[in-house]
């Protein structure tokens, strides 16, 4: 049983998923169709981006439409509930945004498998 204490565990749960945050950004966008979605995030594999907006749909965070022509069409939407969450994931974006370098320094360091120095840190940044 995952830990619901507090709003960062809930938060922590919903959104636990390397592309649900993007997925709730692009169909924010307007990109509702799966296929749209897996061109915007071509990194991940269908499966999982089918597996993370069946959570998110889950989550009452998006709605699913299918439509019945052949093939099925399907689309999804964000519902009230998920569209309270984009001013949240705009300021997160917003936050990185604005640290940018240093965050960019931090993640190639680690990929790289190197220390990061508050040197590199004052050089880069």
């Amino acid at each position: 049983m995952p830990n619901l204490n507090c709003g960062l565990d809930l938060i922590g749960e919903v959104l636990y998923g390397k592309w649900k945050i993007r997925l709730l950004w692009f169909i924010n966008q307007g990109h509702k169709r799966p296929s749209e979605l897996q061109r915007k995030i071509p990194d991940a594999s269908r499966r999982v981006l089918n597996i993370q907006l069946k959570e998110l749909e889950e989550h009452e965070l998006i709605s699913k439409i299918i439509y019945p022509v052949v093939p099925p069409k399907v689309e999804y939407s964000l519902t009230e509930f998920g569209e309270s969450l984009i001013p949240v994931i705009g300021v997160l974006g917003q936050w990185a945004d604005h640290h940018e370098d240093r965050l960019r320094i931090l993640i190639m360091k680690k990929i790289q498998g190197s220390a990061v120095t508050e040197e590199d840190l004052e050089n880069d940044v």
